[in-house]
């Protein structure tokens, strides 16, 4: 299973008042592991940055001056999450802005229900406790020290790690390794992973006089038995 962990910084609160995304961020998981995968790009947002969002993520005028527009990354965007699950927090706020952009390059919104929100998530499992990223770090031991500005793509990295926690976990499937959990298949692309029979079976642990008895057990039970079925 191919999720995406996202994140986007942006110029404000509503996309519908003129705000508009400034940076996005993701990481790409199969079966709850990291590939190594990443997207990242900052955008030029077409109007000068607020103070009070300057302040967030650091991200001004003259640093986003020579930055591509939505329009001339959006392919590369919708081409690199495909139709994957989003795993976003406060997913709401990143999808209104995402599906907001599409809009106005006259491209399809991405269904709500691709978007999975840890947000929500974490309020479900932590009734009454603080749930923000920061909060859920020091929760869960992820050191996040390198976090002194909001930024789309290391906010990706540690909300994969904090995602793997709520589910249950950092190897919630047992996987040792990137390429435990999948493989290539022919057409290039991974794979999910899946046993495959023993070259030689394992020898039975029953012994003759256990069969035996068994066998007796199921020939008083009739000829409806199921184990008669199913053998």
């Amino acid at each position: 299973m191919r999720e995406i962990v996202l994140d986007t910084e942006t110029t404000g609160f509503e996309p519908e008042s003129g705000d508009r995304i400034v940076e996005i961020g993701a990481v790409e998981l199969f079966n709850h592991m990291p590939t190594g995968r990443t997207y990242h790009q900052y955008i030029n947002p077409e109007r000068s940055m607020p103070q009070s969002a300057f302040e967030v993520h650091g991200l001004g005028d003259e640093f986003l001056a020579d930055k591509p527009l939505f329009k001339n990354i959006a392919q590369a965007f919708v081409d690199f999450i495909q139709d994957s699950r989003l795993v976003i927090h406060n997913a709401s706020f990143d999808m209104k802005f995402l599906n907001a952009e599409l809009k106005w390059v006259n491209r399809p919104a991405l269904p709500m229900t691709q978007a999975l929100d840890t947000l929500a998530i974490a309020r479900q499992k932590f009734p009454g406790s603080p749930a923000s990223l920061d909060a859920l770090c020091r929760r869960f031991g992820i050191d996040n020290s390198n976090r002194t500005l909001h930024g789309a793509l290391l906010d990706s990295e540690i909300l994969a790690e904090v995602y793997l926690e709520l589910i249950g976990g950092r190897q919630p499937d047992f996987g040792l390794s990137s390429t435990a959990g999948a493989r290539q298949g022919a057409s290039g692309q991974q794979e999910a992973w899946r046993p495959s029979r023993r070259a030689t079976p394992l020898p039975s642990r029953l012994t003759e006089e256990e069969i035996a008895a068994h066998q007796q057990f199921v020939d008083k039970m009739g000829d409806d038995a199921l184990w008669k079925k199913l053998s």
